[in-house]
């Protein structure tokens, strides 16, 4: 899938600023409450339930793709930068999945774990693979 799902042109590529309207409408009005929100670094995974219903046509188009980018086990976010929606509006699709039971969603655990607990670990991992040289270097 190498176009994003996202539509519209963002800033940079053509100049034109990303409509608010769409979202609004795949979400239906809705937002996620803070108490709901899921992770960035959730890993979210297909259920057999769902790869059948791929050959059906009555899912919509981003939750289609969304149940497609995730036969292998994806992130929240590595999952709305492909398809290139906001992440609150994956996560309000993805929840709708998961209430269906489409979606597997595995959260991490949250015990002394925070956004600056994981910026470190991927800033010490960034400098692991430039200290080896990169990947596949070695």
């Amino acid at each position: 899938m190498s176009e994003a799902v996202g539509g519209g042109t963002g800033p940079g590529e053509g100049g034109e600023p990303v409509s608010a309207v769409r979202p609004f409408l795949l979400t239906e009005g809705r937002v996620v409450a803070e108490e709901q929100s899921l992770p960035m670094e959730t890993q979210l995974v297909a259920t057999p339930e769902a790869l059948a219903q791929l050959a059906q046509p009555h899912l919509a188009f981003e939750r289609r793709a969304i149940i497609e980018a995730c036969r292998v086990p994806v992130s929240l976010a590595e999952l709305a930068a492909r398809l290139g929606l906001h992440l609150n509006v994956v996560r309000v699709l993805v929840g709708d999945l998961h209430t269906r039971r489409l979606l597997t969603v595995h959260v991490p655990r949250a015990a002394g774990s925070s956004d600056l607990d994981i910026l470190r670990r991927v800033i010490d991992g960034l400098r692991a693979i430039h200290t080896s040289g990169g990947p596949g270097r070695g």
